[in-house]
């Protein structure tokens, strides 16, 4: 790895400074890619915007900026995209700024020209990185702590930058995108923030998204993505046909993955997500969807019973474990339902006993 430490006068920055949707940002006399594939949009405010520019017509120090090499020589921004976005915006005249001592806001054209001189020559602080790819994500992790931090998404995007991660973004990472118009109902998390991108590789790859970044890093599209994340959910549509709004923090892409080939009856799941929806012992409604396919009760955080339960249990049975009849000090004990939740039992005073740590344990077992 190597680090190299310059300054870049703002003019130097903001000469050939390009915005457009469709040939991305670019500065520096056209050598700095100011939002890579890997970067979200921008997303400063206006008065975040004012901030920096009060801030360089101060002299005031911005924080540290990092770029990156590229094979071609030239640079992405890996830290300080909002930054860099809001001088060339301000350069180029499409906001105005109120400076104290100012009666009304003015653009830069309205400065006067040692003014304008003043925020041209300000220096910008940047580190610029080489190395691998590993050394490259280890860096960006480290120095990724001020601003408006990067996702742990947008630092692989960084490291697997090519034409998968440009190609991808165009359907997972867009306001609006494709992936948000089919599968916001439920996918949870932000495009812009690359959640429904990671999560559609982690769904994709069984959870290990930087070893299909890495392998598909230089495909000319991502249509095996895309096809893959309409057909889970396509499936999760034809399967669960009455939408709920706990459906957005199910990961279907894992139940695809498991079940897309066994022969479900939509209509017998459904009747069955209704009765569990109504169980109040049901603590975590999202689990219905997963529990329902594989029966394990761990999806439905069931309700435990309280403490002052088990204590009025522990004292009624004078602190005797109801399997082998030995006595028990309470820290020693756990409650157990009698009858199990799953076959109907409730979670209620009357179904609780108290058991020593080993005949609970070796009850659940069987």
């Amino acid at each position: 790895m190597e680090i190299k430490l310059t300054e870049i006068s703002l003019r130097d920055l903001y000469e050939g400074y390009k915005n457009n949707d469709e040939e991305g940002v670019k500065a520096f006399d056209g050598k700095l890619d100011i939002r890579p594939p890997y970067q979200r949009e921008f997303i400063y405010n206006q008065e975040q915007q004012k901030a920096v520019i009060r801030t360089v017509s101060k002299g005031f120090p911005l924080n540290v900026m990092y770029w990156a090499t590229r094979e071609d020589g030239t640079f992405e921004i890996i830290d300080g995209q909002q930054r860099t976005m809001s001088i060339c915006e301000y350069l180029e005249g499409n906001f105005s700024v109120e400076y104290e001592g100012e009666k009304n806001p003015q653009t830069f054209n309205n400065l006067t020209s040692d003014k304008q001189e003043n925020i041209l020559n300000y220096k910008l602080t940047i580190y610029v990185c080489s190395g691998t790819a590993s050394e490259k994500l280890d860096w960006f992790r480290t120095i990724n702590i001020a601003g408006e931090k990067l996702t742990e998404q947008e630092l692989r995007n960084a490291v697997y930058a090519g034409s998968f991660v440009t190609e991808a973004k165009k359907k997972f990472s867009k306001t609006n995108c494709l992936a948000y118009k089919i599968g916001n109902k439920y996918m949870s998390g932000s495009c812009i923030r690359q959640d429904y991108l990671e999560t559609a590789i982690e769904w994709i790859n069984n959870g290990n998204v930087s070893s299909y970044m890495s392998e598909h890093q230089h495909d000319e599209n991502a249509d095996a993505l895309w096809q893959y994340f309409h057909n889970v959910i396509d499936w999760t549509k034809k399967v669960f046909t009455k939408y709920r709004k706990e459906m957005k923090s199910v990961a279907w892409g894992v139940l695809y993955n498991e079940h897309k080939d066994k022969d479900l009856d939509a209509d017998d799941l459904e009747t069955r997500i209704v009765e569990l929806m109504k169980d109040s012992d049901v603590q975590k409604k999202s689990g219905i969807y997963p529990y329902v396919l594989d029966g394990d009760e761990r999806h439905l955080n069931v309700r435990a019973f309280d403490d002052n339960t088990k204590r009025e249990v522990y004292e009624i049975q004078k602190g005797i474990c109801k399997i082998c009849g030995k006595p028990f000090e309470i820290e020693q004990m756990e409650a157990d339902h009698i009858t199990p939740w799953h076959l109907g039992g409730h979670t209620v005073k009357e179904n609780c006993q108290m058991l020593c740590r080993n005949c609970n344990r070796t009850k659940s077992g069987k």
